[in-house]
């Protein structure tokens, strides 16, 4: 297998769905930003060297719809003759693509690769499926073929999880504030600002900073949200969900022996990836089996690694994720907070933690990182990298 590197990586900046900057920006003109960001800055590759553009899309309908990588690559530059694939795996739709990329460069399908995703929430969330297009052996228990509770609401797994691991609304909520207070003080060090491409609104306005980091956040606040899901125990609040967001973002992967003959000086190189699938209303915990099958395979404990970032999706995942692990919350753990803080469109989330990874072991002249996250409808991935640079 040929040794697979990463040459560089951006994203836009996160808007917050709805009502922050990006709302009314289609996922494409996004997407097409950051690819075009990525060839501009790097001279030593030209667009037709690009073999495949592999793109996550959690929400592959309407204006994200009909292909949606194929209008991400042509609007970003790449020409007519380089093929693209959009990728749906919900939250791991970006990481998907990084993952399926490598694979393909290092089976010799290609010697360069753009992988990613986006999505803008603000413009499709709710619009392409409803509960009247759920196949009934996944939501009629009465039935004898009854499987599982595939499509059950995230919301109600991260209270079924807290539940099974005794999370308190407390511990939630102090996590929450912990990753706003290092997202925040990571933005204002000017910290993303070497993964975030500036992007020009139709009024002439740049968007370039994160929306939701919140540096006024505090544990009272937290603590008088209203729960999301009071059936289940309360315990999940808007205050300790990810927020959902808008965004893209793109990795140029490359060979080893590409890169070299091309006179790139590659970030970091991909040491190993991993799958699993689990439960769905234990969809949260996704990154443990993943994450434990990709140590096993390397040979390696989580102590080898020196970052961890793991989605966060809610806190009532992330700390049984650690706890289950071993992962060091104050040494490992999102040291530039996470998703609560950060933001989380799902096609792009993945693409997001690589680069953050990469980004941080740089900042901290360490060596091993590991990226994970989970999958609603019950899986996780997990991908591991050496930085070089």
């Amino acid at each position: 297998m040929r040794e697979v590197v990463v040459l560089d990586a951006a994203r836009t900046a996160i808007g917050k769905s709805f009502r922050g900057g990006l709302a009314d920006v289609r996922a494409d003109d996004l997407g097409s930003t950051v690819i075009a960001a990525l060839l501009a800055r790097n001279d030593y590759l030209q667009p037709d060297d690009v073999s495949e553009l592999y793109w996550g899309c959690s929400l592959p309908d309407h204006s994200q719809g009909y292909n949606t990588a194929r209008q991400v690559g042509l609007l970003g530059g790449l020409p007519v003759t380089v093929p693209a694939i959009t990728l749906s795996r919900s939250c791991g739709s970006a990481l998907s693509a990084v993952r399926m990329a490598a694979h393909a460069i290092a089976v010799g399908d290609g010697e360069v690769y753009v992988a990613g995703g986006g999505d803008s929430f603000s413009l499709c969330l709710g619009k392409g499926f409803s509960p009247a297009d759920h196949h009934p052996r996944f939501t009629d228990t009465r039935r004898p073929d009854f499987i599982n509770f595939a499509y059950m609401e995230v919301f109600d797994t991260a209270e079924i999880v807290a539940a099974r691991y005794g999370v308190t609304r407390t511990e939630m909520d102090e996590f929450a504030l912990l990753s706003h207070s290092r997202a925040s003080r990571a933005a204002a060090a000017g910290y993303f600002e070497s993964e975030i491409v500036p992007f020009e609104l139709p009024n002439g306005t740049i968007f370039a900073h994160d929306d939701s980091p919140r540096t006024d956040s505090s544990f009272d606040s937290l603590a008088a949200l209203q729960s999301i899901a009071p059936a289940l125990g309360g315990r999940v609040t808007a205050g300790n969900t990810c927020v959902a967001g808008d965004g893209a973002g793109a990795l140029i992967l490359a060979s080893a022996e590409w890169a070299r003959m091309a006179g790139a000086e590659p970030l970091a190189r991909i040491a190993g990836s991993s799958v699993a699938g689990l439960e769905p209303e234990m969809m949260g915990l996704g990154s443990v089996p993943a994450t434990r099958a990709l140590l096993d395979r390397a040979g390696m404990t989580i102590r080898d690694v020196d970052i961890v970032e793991v989605h966060e999706n809610f806190a009532a995942q992330v700390i049984p994720v650690c706890a289950e692990l071993d992962i060091d919350p104050d040494g490992q753990l999102n040291p530039y907070g996470g998703a609560i803080a950060i933001g989380h469109p799902p096609g792009m989330t993945g693409a997001r933690l690589v680069m953050t990874l990469i980004n941080g072991l740089a900042h901290r002249d360490q060596q091993i990182g590991l990226a994970t996250t989970c999958v609603a409808g019950g899986q996780g991935l997990a991908l591991m990298l050496e930085r070089l640079r």
